[in-house]
């Protein structure tokens, strides 16, 4: 399950980004008169025309083409929230389950804003204040340094060397909290944070608090010492139409929109284009998982400056493009079989995308 993001990056890429200065995403604040929403009880959706919306039909049917070549399960595209463009393919359908990978991260990111705008935890406060401490194997003085909001920011300081495995005697003391970025799947102890803050399991009270109040579907499924999360193609779509709207489904504040500001800008001063387990477009420059290098330039060139996306293992991801009022989301096998470091897919991916919307 570590890190993904280097599938979507080429090493020409990496050495050849533009630079742009390092600015705060502008949230979106839409008008919810002009947003759509799906009913939470029914499979019902709205569908806007892409010739309604002046795209390019011929650019379609490449995006498609490319698409499908690409080992692509699913891929939908959102204007106001209305279904412009809804594809399935290489034996996927509307109802078939498939899995976030670390794209599932930000639903992490969504319910610790939750919880604590429900006042059980406060992401400043620091770990070992939810799960005692000893919860690693830094030394005391070290741990009760790391912050819930540390985990969000992927700033912990703990070695990110020793593999998937959470349990205290791997995780190990490297650099102080809030002085290295490194991705991690210490993350998952926020699940953690959030059950035992609530009393309750971490996917009942993501049920009750996010998953039934959106209408998605779907569920936590265990693996190892993680839980990944599997749904169709539409709940992805829902929680990316949930955060273009600020947080808010219809004229119910869901996730809080403060929050959600924070958790979609630069969290940390190390790595300009991670947020709280959102990475960043358009920033000026960019850390990859599995390296303390800082590339300069935007992470994605071809997509537009105000992106912000979650991405996950095989190139599972949720485009939110404030500026477009697009939401887009791409399920499926991995673009491509080479290694990691040198796929272009996201970039690729944005060329055929802006073809089709310029």
């Amino acid at each position: 399950m570590k890190t993904i993001l280097l599938a979507c990056f080429s090493l020409s890429l990496l050495t050849s980004c533009s630079s742009s200065d390092s600015e705060p995403n502008i949230p979106n604040t839409p008008d919810n008169s002009t947003v759509y929403f799906p009913p939470v009880d029914s499979n019902s959706w709205e569908t806007i025309a892409p010739s309604e919306l002046s795209w390019n039909d011929q650019e379609l049917s490449n995006l498609m083409s490319f698409l499908e070549d690409k080992n692509t399960k699913s891929f939908i595209m959102l204007h106001n929230g209305k279904i412009a463009v809804e594809w399935y393919m290489n034996g996927h359908s509307d109802s078939s389950p498939w899995y976030w990978a670390s794209a599932g991260k930000t639903l992490t990111s969504a319910m610790a804003g939750i919880a604590q705008d429900n006042d059980i935890l406060n992401i400043n406060n620091k770990v070992s204040d939810y799960l005692g401490t000893a919860w690693t194997s830094a030394p005391l003085e070290k741990e009760n340094l790391i912050t819930c909001k540390n985990l969000l920011s992927m700033d912990s300081g703990l070695d990110d060397s020793l593999g998937d495995d959470v349990s205290p005697e791997n995780l190990q003391y490297v650099a102080d909290a809030g002085t290295r970025w490194a991705y991690h799947n210490v993350y998952v102890k926020m699940q953690v944070v959030i059950s035992q803050a609530s009393g309750q399991t971490w996917a009942n009270y993501f049920n009750v608090n996010l998953r039934d109040v959106i209408g998605m579907s779907g569920n936590w499924i265990p693996l190892n010492d993680l839980s990944v999360y599997w749904s169709n193609t539409r709940s992805m779509a829902r929680f990316g139409l949930l955060i273009f709207a600020n947080g808010k489904w219809e004229e119910t504040q869901i996730i809080p929109e403060a929050f959600l500001n924070e958790a979609t800008n630069t969290s940390q001063n190390i790595n300009e284009a991670y947020g709280y387990l959102w990475w960043l477009n358009g920033k000026s420059s960019f850390h990859l998982p599995q390296s303390q290098f800082e590339f300069p330039g935007e992470m994605i060139p071809n997509a537009p400056s105000d992106m912000f996306a979650a991405l996950g293992k095989n190139d599972q991801k949720i485009y939110v493009v404030p500026s477009k009022n697009l939401v887009v989301i791409r399920m499926g096998e991995a673009a491509d079989d080479e290694n990691f470091a040198l796929s272009t897919f996201d970039n690729d991916l944005w060329e055929y995308i802006n073809a089709v919307i310029e």
